[in-house]
């Protein structure tokens, strides 16, 4: 069942991320200072087309030339701007063959962002992987037109599976390695320097009834982005499995996740939190170390949940799915930040880590030192001025009826003095009067 809490959401702090739909929609939701903390949607790319929907996405958010790469379900890959949304280029996967590209989907895409560093003339790397197990690393080079990019002849294809279909793909923080897994295909590790499999996980045992799981991955991560031997992997039978290159095939921890399929996973920056969200909307945090539940993210949550980030330096976890809604939890306190309606189904959300609150950087800026001081003791009475106020009320309606009370019974006795002073002069006039008749 959905959760139906209401919470107030306190805002996040300041921040960018882009997500994107299925009707090929891209949209930046940003998060600033001035604006209470409260993300809003700024700015949106492209037309709404289904042809279009977006099946994978990667980011490259260095601050010199970053890029932003988006396969789409017709087969084409486009490289954008991610700060103002220009094509710089696009690409089909399989050389132009839009029947097999229709058939043969995307589920992976990643941009190499050391091999760009490596090469200067180097534009951008890609590693893309498909439905069937097609997996492609090409080079693209800029030529004397700036808008016109050629791919280099260092385009490398293999084959990860012979049967089955990829569902997950995810590459390590050296970007040496790369793992893939889906419905009937086992979790393999991949040396992208030598395009051979260096690793193959063996599927658990049959139970005690003696059932046998079959095959079936719908996510996978590496549990630090430093370590490759160490991977992740929720299934369709919302089984959440632990594997270590180093000890064994078969995973070393395997625990169940409520009663829905795992649709989406995510590591946390300390090496061994694992954030998982499954088809109900429910999102959890685990210690992987143990296996043990650290908490459930406290929000409204009422579709499935398709795409989860961390944030590289914020305490901030962003999450999406098909209720619409773009999510900001705290992932100290596990509750929800902020929620943004964005209409259409979201299937997958990015974090843009190099921006930055330009308008509160620049206003503190040019101001001098004592301004900001004073600045920062006028937000510090702001922050306090409401309970304030409120004591301030409470006891300005106290005193009004206290005054109130005071007023009215002096007023009171003063009609009661007039009132007595009025009679005793009307009976000394009636006394005056029987003596003048006397």
């Amino acid at each position: 069942m959905p959760h139906t809490t209401t919470l107030d959401c306190p805002g996040c702090p300041s921040l960018r991320a882009l997500t994107f739909d299925a009707l090929g929609l891209i949209k930046v939701i940003e998060a600033r200072g001035k604006q209470g903390g409260f993300p809003k949607v700024v700015e949106k790319w492209g037309e709404p087309d289904s042809s279009k929907c977006v099946l994978a996405a990667s980011i490259d958010d260095s601050k010199s030339n970053p890029l932003l790469a988006v396969a789409r379900k017709n087969g084409m890959i486009e490289i954008l701007n991610p700060l103002n949304g220009d094509l710089c280029f696009s690409v089909p996967n399989d050389n132009g063959d839009v029947g097999r590209m229709e058939n043969d989907a995307i589920i992976g895409l990643h941009l190499l962002a050391r091999k760009k560093k490596e090469s200067v003339s180097r534009f951008c790397t890609l590693l893309t992987c498909t439905e069937k197990g097609k997996a492609t690393i090409r080079s693209f080079e800029r030529t004397t037109s700036p808008k016109e990019f050629t791919s280099t002849g260092s385009s490398r294809t293999w084959e990860v599976c012979n049967a089955g279909n990829i569902l997950c793909s995810k590459l390590d923080g050296s970007e040496n390695y790369a793992l893939f897994g889906g419905k009937g295909v086992e979790v393999t590790v991949w040396d992208l320097d030598k395009c051979t499999k260096t690793w193959t996980a063996k599927s658990p045992p049959k139970n005690s009834l003696g059932i046998f799981t079959p095959t079936w991955f719908t996510s996978a991560t590496f549990l630090s982005k430093d370590d490759h031997r160490k991977i992740v992997a929720g299934t369709q039978s919302h089984q959440v499995r632990l594997y270590d290159i180093s000890a064994q095939r078969r995973p070393v921890i395997s625990f169940d996740f409520r009663e829905t399929p795992v649709k989406a996973l995510a590591e946390d920056l300390d090496g061994y939190t694992i954030y998982v969200g499954n088809g109900s909307g429910d999102l959890s945090a685990f210690d992987m170390r143990t296996g043990k539940l650290l908490g459930s993210f406290l929000g409204k949550c009422s579709g499935s949940i398709r795409s989860i980030v961390r944030h590289p330096e914020l305490p901030v976890l962003a999450s999406c799915g098909l209720d619409s809604y773009l999510r900001f939890w705290d992932v100290k306190t596990r509750q929800l930040l902020s929620a943004v309606f964005l209409k259409q189904h979201l299937v997958k959300v990015l974090f843009d880590s190099s921006f930055a609150d330009e308008e509160v950087s620049h206003c503190t800026e040019d101001l001098p030192s004592e301004a900001q001081n004073a600045n920062e003791t006028q937000i510090g009475d702001e922050e306090t001025l409401p309970v304030k106020r409120k004591k301030a009320s409470k006891e300005h309606k106290r005193n009004k009826k206290e005054s109130k009370q005071n007023n009215g019974s002096e007023t009171s006795k003063e009609n009661k003095g007039r009132k007595s002073k009025s009679n005793k002069s009307s009976k000394r006039l009636k006394y005056d009067m029987v003596d003048d008749e006397s």
